[in-house]
């Protein structure tokens, strides 16, 4: 049980280590973990999970951590994947809170930054990509993201709103 308990850790550990730019570009990273490497979840159980995930509130790699955790190692697995997940992310802000104001003039870290934030961009696009290729099974599927698209872009509707409409529609057309 520890054995496990440790390789939780160390699994959400990475994903919380190398999560840079948040939700959606840290998906390869779990998929990897939870999937590839570790084998706790199917690529389908995967892919059902993230979509239940994203209709509960908070942070995406919490709610995998939970789940993943729980079904590994029950309670105790979930606090294990938890704390590895939050580790880096916790020492890194208490580290740049306390380097704010000495090196936020910094060209050097502009420039990395600004590396990460395109990395990430480039990141989401692929999760997008390989999401909606095996999402997609008839024209209730694009229609529904065409209108969570279009709410966003064009009417700049709250995600809870979109997320609330999404589910009523699923209800009278899936």
């Amino acid at each position: 049980m520890l054995q496990q308990l440790l390789q939780l850790f160390f699994s959400f550990f990475k994903v919380g280590s190398f999560s840079f730019g948040g939700a959606y570009s840290l998906i390869p990273l779990i998929e990897r973990e939870v999937v590839n490497a570790n084998k706790w979840l199917s690529h389908e159980e995967f892919l059902k999970i993230l979509g239940i995930v994203e209709v509960f509130p908070g942070a995406i790699s919490i709610k995998f951590a939970t789940y993943t955790g729980y079904k590994i190692g029950g309670v105790a697995g979930a606090i294990a994947a938890n704390l590895g997940n939050i580790t880096t992310p916790a020492i890194l802000i208490v580290a740049f809170t306390l380097g704010l104001t000495k090196f936020s003039d910094s060209l050097v870290i502009k420039k990395s930054f600004e590396g990460i934030k395109f990395a990430v961009i480039g990141m989401i696009v692929a999760i997008m990509y390989q999401y909606s290729v095996k999402g997609f099974s008839d024209w209730r599927s694009i229609l529904f993201l065409v209108l969570g698209a279009s709410l966003v872009i064009f009417f700049k509707l709250h995600p809870a709103f979109i997320i609330l409409i999404a589910a009523l529609l699923a209800l009278v057309l899936l």
